[in-house]
């Protein structure tokens, strides 16, 4: 009998090991320094999507590089109808290669979802995972070993830039790029309740191999925000340090070196988190430390991703209630923020892990670098401020109406599934209009623009005739933040300072001085008020003084032969 025994013992062994060996990732079945390629990466989720029915991989929308995304699903119901799962499930998103040459979550995605779907950790009752196996194709494809020179691993990575060498992070609210686009189409199609985008930092040294970005909890909406900030997140660090991971917030220093202290890092809409907090998802950036080694940083990235999918499904029903609560906090008539500043009032401190920093002669140049002493780590308090206060709100109007020649607008406003209607008729409106009256612009190209900012408007209302086909953007609905924060020109990512209105800024007709001459002199002489105040302005305004081409212009803008497009925004605000 002992005979047979052995022979089927080893055989058992040997299946269940070339089992085992069949769903190793290309970073498992390596040395602890390499990555998947793109190639590899979405071959894997094949083979698992092939083997288990608990998981499913959809081709989406076209990238820049001209493959499209993909989307991979686990559900242990075999159930992938987002409509379906919604209703009693919440849906975790997780972001991989947003920054190809940060591949840490590309390689730990893969492991979750095997692990996942071969029962090796605890399955999710409650929640359902998503991911994006590789944001930024392009990027990926772009294979090299250089260009992350401050990174320790791994020996190959993809590239920062796309296809077309946009920074995805800086592409949300303006979707200049495909890949955006198509992320827009996934993010509503399932509707995240937790977004998850990882990443690797740069900036100072330190002892910790994780850190993290949370939405920022001022701005993601007091509800929310609250539930974030004292609940959701603190037990995230308490679920890791558990597992013998240390994490600490973004090091986002107020000088060289963090033991200075550091502030929460602001994501403003152009950036992922920033633009799914507008939809009233909590978001997370995973940034992994350059530093490390790239076998831990792959650990605490797919440890993070555990401790929030293990938090979601505990929590799924009073996150989603939460989502539904915050959305209504914004309603027309009420006050929102469109700028904030950090508030150095509420600062506190936090004990921090990192390593003493001096400076000395450097070897290459004929100045001092920075230089951090690993054999002297410290644990001491530094000052840390995670709080924001409002510094320009506005009041919610009931609708925007835009003419529907602005249809870049209307189309971005479709793929977020805004709502809206179009007037049947030509119509007489009373609105609230602006007026560009001042603005800077950004000296340097950012990304594939020239930035406005410090924008400020003056406004009136008025009765203006809109035309057939003109569309009426209701405020009261889910997307009212993402309309608040592109149709106000005065937010830091307004469609307005991202260029979308800049034909409004070029004066289209003129006049030749010595024609208007005399029709400037008519003017004046046919409008005493005019002339008056003509009068004084050339006395009081430095840029009128001793300036006659000026003064002419002075004339000119205040006449009826001004035209009335030039700085006039062109989205109008109904406040009844």
């Amino acid at each position: 009998m002992r005979f047979f025994t052995i022979p089927l013992l080893f055989l058992t062994i040997s299946l269940f090991a070339q089992n085992t060996n069949k769903y190793d990732t290309f970073f498992e079945k390596g040395n602890g320094n390499q990555s998947a390629t793109y190639q590899e990466t979405i071959a894997y989720y094949k083979l698992l999507a092939n083997d288990f029915p608990t998981i499913k991989m959809q081709e989406m929308g076209l990238t820049d590089s001209g493959e499209r995304l993909h989307i991979v699903t686990f559900n242990p119901e075999k159930q992938f109808d987002f409509k379906e799962i919604q209703k009693n499930k919440a849906v975790i998103l997780v972001n991989n290669g947003i920054h190809a040459g940060e591949p840490d979550g590309i390689d730990a995605s893969m492991q979750l979802f095997r692990d996942l779907a071969v029962g090796k950790i605890k399955t999710p009752k409650n929640t359902v995972i998503v991911c994006i196996p590789i944001y930024n194709i392009g990027g990926a494809l772009n294979r090299n070993s250089t260009s992350r020179v401050n990174q320790d691993g791994p020996e190959e990575y993809g590239f920062r830039g796309n296809a077309r060498n946009y920074d995805l992070n800086r592409d949300f609210i303006k979707s200049d790029t495909r890949n955006t686009k198509s992320f827009v189409e996934i993010f509503h199609k399932i509707n995240a309740d937790v977004f998850i985008d990882n990443h690797v930092s740069n900036g100072s040294d330190y002892q910790y191999k994780l850190t993290y970005i949370m939405t920022q909890h001022n701005k993601l909406g007091t509800i929310l925000g609250n539930f974030l900030n004292t609940e959701m997140m603190p037990a995230l660090v308490k679920d890791l340090q558990k597992k013998k991971i240390e994490i600490t917030p973004y090091v986002n220093s107020f000088s060289d070196t963090p033991d200075k202290g550091f502030g929460q890092f602001f994501e403003s809409p152009r950036f992922a988190t920033g633009y799914t907090s507008l939809f009233n998802t909590i978001g997370f950036v995973v940034e992994t430390h350059m530093l490390k080694k790239y076998a831990d940083r792959v650990k605490v990235t797919y440890e993070y991703m555990r401790s929030a999918i293990d938090y979601t499904d505990a929590n799924f029903e009073k996150i989603k209630d939460l989502r539904l609560k915050n959305e209504e906090q914004y309603q027309p008539k009420k006050s929102y923020t469109l700028q904030w500043e950090i508030d150095s009032t509420k600062k506190t401190t936090f004990p921090f892990l990192g390593y003493e920093a001096i400076y000395k002669k450097s070897d290459v140049t004929s100045g001092n670098r920075l230089f951090y002493d690993r054999t002297k780590p410290y644990k001491k308090d530094i000052p840390y401020i995670k709080e924001f206060k409002s510094v320009k709100e506005i009041i919610i109007p009931t609708a925007y109406i835009i003419p529907k020649g602005f249809w870049p607008v209307i189309d971005l406003l479709k793929s977020n599934t805004i709502t809206y209607t179009q007037l049947k008729n030509d119509t007489i409106i009373e609105i609230e209009s602006y007026k560009i009256a001042d603005f800077k612009t950004t000296t340097s190209a950012y990304e594939g623009h020239y930035l406005h900012r410090n924008t400020k408007i003056t406004s009136k209302i008025e009765k203006v005739t809109f035309a057939k086909g003109d569309y009426i953007i209701p405020t009261q609905q889910k997307g009212i933040k993402y309309l608040l924060e592109t149709m106000e020109p005065e937010g830091i990512d307004s469609f307005f300072n991202w260029n979308f209105f800049d034909t409004m800024l070029q004066q289209k007709e003129g006049y030749s001085d010595y024609v208007f001459e005399d029709t400037a002199a008519k003017i004046l002489e046919e409008n005493p008020t005019l002339k008056s105040e003509f009068e004084h302005q050339k006395q009081t305004d430095s840029s009128l003084i001793n300036k006659p081409e000026e003064q002419l212009d002075w004339v000119y803008k205040h006449s009826v032969y001004y035209e009335k497009a030039h700085l006039q925004y062109p989205i109008y605000r109904i406040l009844q």
